[in-house]
């Protein structure tokens, strides 16, 4: 085994994996999401959240237990999530790029707020991976706008590169409140931002 794969694989078994582990949740990212959501209080109880890129499921396993039985978490993925989850949580293999906005909201009615920690598959270009991350983020935001109530709330994982302002300028159009945040769970030299808006001004 390389000297590489070594260091890979001890950072994905840090302290923060093993704390994740330890708790039952499915990946250390769902400390990221916990920090956001004691910020901003999106995750309260009742809400309707879309989860995008939500494999291996960290993040539906918190906001299901922040909104309770009495809310709704809707997952969707490349790969199928493979964990157990309450009743009220709902797993969907699909393209998130692909989602047709108007059946979403068909189905189940509209979001409270829309989460997402969708990343690229990395090739080591660190342009070209930016770039691809700052698609995704794109896409969140953009169906976000189309699936969220008036007022509804947003947060995105994104890298962050020369597209960055612009994310931000276009969420700023879109919400009332918009900030960039550097999780502490992130591991240390990373680019990973996350922009959260607040307060969606309109509907699609």
């Amino acid at each position: 085994m390389t000297r590489r794969k070594l260091d890979d694989r001890a950072a994905r078994h840090d302290g923060a994996y093993r704390r994740a582990k330890a708790e039952g949740f499915a990946a250390r990212a769902v400390f990221k999401l916990d920090e956001i959501d004691r910020r901003f209080r999106l995750l309260t109880r009742g809400r309707r959240v879309l989860d995008l890129g939500c494999w291996p499921g960290s993040w539906m396993q918190l906001a299901a237990e922040r909104v309770g039985d009495e809310g709704l978490v809707v997952g969707f993925d490349l790969r199928p999530c493979e964990i157990g989850l309450p009743s009220w949580v709902h797993p969907r293999v699909g393209d998130v790029t692909e989602l047709d906005a108007a059946a979403l909201v068909a189905e189940f009615g509209r979001f409270d707020v829309v989460i997402s920690d969708m990343a690229p598959h990395t090739t080591g270009d660190r342009v070209s991976d930016q770039y691809r991350s700052e698609s995704l983020c794109r896409a969140a935001l953009q169906l976000a706008t189309q699936v969220l109530r008036s007022g509804g709330h947003f947060a995105a994982k994104v890298f962050q590169g020369g597209g960055f302002p612009a994310l931000l300028t276009e969420t700023r159009a879109a919400f009332a409140e918009v900030k960039a945040v550097h999780a502490e769970a992130t591991r240390s030299g990373s680019r990973e931002q996350y922009i959260v808006g607040r307060g969606l001004r309109r509907q699609a």
